[in-house]
This record gives C-alpha cells, sequence and structure tokens, in this order.
C-alpha cells in the first residue's frame, strides 16, 4: 500500500496539471469500490474548478470552488494516471477496465483513477466538516510540519506499552508512516522495533523525529518506493527502494555495522512478524 511518500508524490504530480483547471467531465463507472460512492457523485463534481490539493496522512485532499472537498485514498493498488490532451487526439488507449473515474478538465487532459483490487476510497466532504470526516478525525500531526517534534512524539508515546514499530504505525500518533519508512527509520535511530513505546523519551524521541524527516524527505525526492503497483501520476517509477537500509534485507549485511568496523563486522540484517506485518533492523546496532 502506498505510504505517505508514495502519496505525496502522486498529489504534487496532480498538482501540476489540476490546480485552477475546471472539471468539464467526470465519469464514474461503477457505484463503489470500497465505499459506495457518494450521491450524485459525478454530477456534484461536474463544472467545478480544482482550487488546490494538498494531502492528509495518507489521503490526497482536492479543495473545490464550491468549498467541497474531493478525498481520495489510493488502496493497494490504487493509480492515479494523467493522459495528456494531446496524447488523446493522437488516439492514446482508451479507458481499461479497472479506470473506474475519469476527470476530464478544460484543457482536454483525463485523469484516470485505476483501482484493479478497489481497496481505494473517494469521497465529497463539506470542507467545514473536513477534520471531522469520520477517516480523517484523530489522525496525529504530519512528521514533515512544525507540530511534530521531539517533545509532542514523546508526550504521544506516553504510557504506551506496545512495541514503537507498532506505535509509529498508530496514525493517531503520528500521520502517514507505513512499513517500509518506519522499518528504515527506526534503523537510521538506533532504535529496535521491539523497544516499547513509552521507553523513547527525551534525545530517543529528538532522535527518531530526525530519522524519519530524513528518510521522509529523501523517498519524496526519488519519487517513493515502487512495490507491485504504485507508480507516480506521471507513470514513472518511485527509486527510494534502492535506498532501503534495511527493509527486504534480511540476511543481507548491515551496511552501518559494516561501516563502524571497516567492513570485518558482517551483522545480518534480521526480520520478525509484528502484528502481522513484517519488521526488518539490525539486533547490534538498533537498541
Amino acid at each position: 500500500m502506498p505510504e505517505l511518500p508514495e502519496v505525496e508524490t502522486v498529489m504534487r504530480g496532480l498538482r501540476v496539471r489540476l490546480d485552477g483547471r475546471r472539471l468539464v467531465k467526470v465519469t464514474q463507472r461503477r457505484a463503489n469500490l470500497r465505499f459506495p460512492f457518494p450521491d450524485n457523485f459525478a454530477q456534484r463534481l461536474t463544472g467545478r474548478r480544482v482550487e488546490s490539493l494538498s494531502r492528509r496522512a495518507k489521503y490526497i485532499l482536492m479543495q473545490l470552488d464550491d468549498g467541497q472537498v474531493l478525498l481520495c485514498h489510493l488502496g493497494m493498488s490504487g493509480r492515479m494516471v494523467i493522459i495528456d490532451a494531446q496524447d488523446l487526439k493522437d488516439g492514446a488507449s482508451r479507458w481499461e477496465k479497472h479506470d473506474h473515474v475519469i476527470f476530464e478538465t478544460d484543457l482536454g487532459d483525463e485523469i484516470r483513477f485505476n483501482d484493479a483490487r478497489r481497496f481505494g476510497a473517494m469521497d465529497l466532504i463539506d470542507g467545514a466538516q473536513l477534520e471531522e470526516h469520520k477517516l480523517l478525525r484523530g489522525i496525529g500531526p504530519e512528521p514533515l510540519s512544525n507540530a511534530f517534534n521531539g517533545p509532542e512524539l514523546a508526550r504521544r508515546l506516553e504510557g504506551k506499552r506496545s512495541p514503537i514499530k507498532a506505535a509509529l504505525l498508530d496514525q493517531k500518533v503520528v500521520a502517514g508512516l507505513g512499513n517500509i519508512y518506519v522499518c528504515e527509520a527506526l534503523h537510521i535511530a538506533g532504535l529496535s522495533p521491539k523497544r516499547q513505546a513509552y521507553t523513547v523519551q527525551g534525545q530517543r524521541a529528538e532522535k527518531l523525529v530526525a530519522a524519519i524527516r530524513d528518510v521522509l524527505g529523501r523517498a519524496i525526492e526519488a519519487g517513493g518506493s515502487s512495490l507491485r503497483d504504485y507508480v507516480q501520476a506521471d507513470g514513472e517509477l518511485g527509486y527510494f527502494q534502492h535506498d532501503w537500509v534495511v527493509y527486504g534485507r534480511e540476511g543481507e549485511s548491515c551496511r552501518r555495522c559494516a561501516a563502524d568496523s571497516g567492513g570485518k563486522n558482517e551483522v545480518p540484517i534480521k526480520r520478525l512478524v509484528q502484528s502481522n506485518r513484517s519488521t526488518f533492523y539490525c539486533a547490534r546496532c538498533q537498541r
């Protein structure tokens, strides 16, 4: 499932084509994705101008000129595919089987929401009620915002007896983090994924916040990590998977331990299962 960097990358790609554009035609090709579409979904979007696009946690938010907000979640296999107006004129391929919603802009471009597994979701929300929506209510601070810092993370972890890995995946603690980037951030911070969350205070919390910011920033710059169906809105693949230091590297040497010992200390990356998800870590340098 796309995590924060992938969703941010898709949102930025859409922003280039949709900011200030009018949706002259919206086609809805099925009644539901993970949830049913709102009543009169396509009609309510047709003719609306896109004021701005943003991201909250793993959700793309499209602000419209009538005060509504289109919320989109990519799910496990959802993709926003941009088809250029000129390509359409030149005979670009018509809609595919899993193109479920098609947005046509006043420039003639098409943005197609393709979702083979149909675990994605779309909803139309009154902008004034956005933070109270059932999917957004209670979500924690954005990890790249000023609201996310060492003291705030420490406060949110106080009293939590769950492993720090599980705590960071809780969207009420911090928004948008997923399995890949939590594994990577914990390695950078030198914290074991098995450490109880409440012990991450003071300098540990400061180091972890810096590690989360670092790994997310580099992943966004690289266009995210390409897993299974994920591609950027322009069709390009992300490249951050080439920079993973622990995720998916079970049995391979920990690069930090090897570097610290001048290549003499070959410590294998381990894998364990936490909450039905694979966790990758180094038992030597993560404590």
